[in-house]
């Protein structure tokens, strides 16, 4: 076996241009391969990290104006959800819908305490709220139903408005009052901070937030859990029976989808898994085409690579060399080279992969109204990289053994003819 080891080094040695160009086809194709998937899951995981921020099986509802004349009132009237809708919600859905809230909310307050301030929206909302906006407690509670029920003026904060209100410890605000406007609300929560920036809202109960600031029996909207609804199907046929129960409290065309709008988390996480799957397919039959290549390359190197040969082979034949030593003398050259400059593709595409994530991994785009990630985590799976590159050592190991058999099998005369 050594013999053959240095028979191939030499062969390597003489023949540098042949072999770096087999090199760079076997590297090349896995190193595209694992840097396209790489790419494709950066983006594919920070949209999901995105629309990942809600619980699944929830949805908003929320007001709207009216696009069609009904019961002789005219198009272009502004509906407003209400403690009836509400209601209605939470007891002709039961077969379908879990937790019932709603949020109402008053913008442009100052939260103060002494001297520090900070400026905010207040939402009054339901227990609910925490749990389908996937809420992450860092100190305290958020609002319970005895806070509803008894209209308590307590404060659900975020870490960054803790922050300026606090200078030193941020939990020992919990507990302590501060003047939101010209009340006093007591501090009984802290989330951590959406650094999307979409949401980082100030909470309080609904209850009190609408008796405090004269709000009436309106909502700004509805939130609810469902369970039952597994298809798009499903979920297209209740919405609509949904819309028609609600506009007709508000004297709206049943199949007016101006009168609200309505945001299913759970639709739209089907057509972006769908979205997302499609993008998948398409990265890895680019990237096989590209390893197809490498193949194709290598294939033809080691066509070349016996041709040029075949007067050597010809002379290892007369003095007695037996056609299974050619056979395994350039099957292992092609194993070699395969598995060398594989491996070398394997670990720059890996590296590749690595400096996306430290440069734009976790790059966020601001919009002006929020941030959004872009680019998370743009890596591949080991077992993939190790699956490619032993699919194109194999690949390289069949692109070899066609022209070593032909060659051991030809005579010794008729090799020492060849050009």
């Amino acid at each position: 076996m050594r013999d053959i080891f240095q028979e191939i080094y030499s062969t390597v040695k003489h023949n540098k241009l042949r072999t770096s160009l087999t090199g760079f086809a076997v590297a090349w194709g896995i190193f595209m391969l694992i840097f396209l998937l790489g790419a494709g899951n950066g983006l594919i995981n920070a949209t999901m990290s995105n629309s990942g921020r809600y619980l699944k099986n929830s949805m908003m509802v929320g007001t709207g104006q009216t696009s069609k004349a009904y019961n002789g009132l005219k198009e272009g009237r502004r509906i407003s959800l209400n403690d009836k809708d509400i209601n209605l919600t939470n007891t002709n859905f039961q077969q379908n819908i879990d937790e019932v809230g709603a949020a109402v909310q008053q913008s442009g307050i100052i939260i103060s305490r002494g001297n520090l301030y900070t400026s905010s929206s207040l939402s009054g909302v339901y227990p609910n709220k925490a749990k389908i906006d996937k809420t992450e407690m860092l100190y305290g509670r958020f609002i319970n139903q005895i806070d509803l029920q008894e209209k308590r003026k307590i404060l659900v904060i975020s870490e960054d408005q803790a922050k300026e209100l606090e200078q030193k410890d941020i939990r020992n605000l919990i507990g302590k009052n501060v003047k939101v406007g010209d009340f006093s609300f007591c501090i009984v929560g802290i989330y951590k901070s959406d650094r999307s920036e979409m949401n980082n809202d100030a909470y309080t109960s609904f209850s009190a937030l609408k008796t405090i600031y004269n709000k009436g029996d309106k909502a700004d909207n509805i939130e609810y859990t469902f369970h039952g609804l597994s298809s798009e199907k499903e979920n297209t046929a209740f919405e609509a029976r949904y819309r028609a129960r609600i506009n007709s409290n508000h004297d709206a065309a049943p199949d007016d989808e101006s009168a609200l709008w309505m945001w299913n988390r759970f639709t739209q996480s089907l057509q972006m898994e769908t979205g997302m799957s499609v993008i998948r397919k398409a990265l890895w039959v680019i990237g096989l085409f590209t390893l197809l290549s490498g193949i194709v390359g290598v294939s033809n190197i080691m066509l070349i690579t016996v041709k040029e040969r075949t007067r050597e082979f010809g002379i290892r034949k007369a003095i007695g060399a037996k056609p299974a030593s050619i056979l395994r003398l350039i099957i292992i050259e092609s194993i070699i080279i395969t598995t060398f400059f594989g491996y070398v593709g394997m670990v720059l595409g890996i590296a590749a992969n690595q400096y996306m994530d430290a440069t734009i991994g976790h790059m966020k785009v601001d919009s002006g109204l929020f941030q959004a990630t872009m680019f998370l985590n743009p890596t591949v799976g080991l077992d993939v990289c190790i699956e490619a590159t032993l699919t194109l050592i194999i690949a390289g190991t069949f692109a070899g053994f066609i022209p070593a058999r032909k060659a051991s099998r030809i005579r010794p005369i008729e090799a020492l003819k060849a050009e």
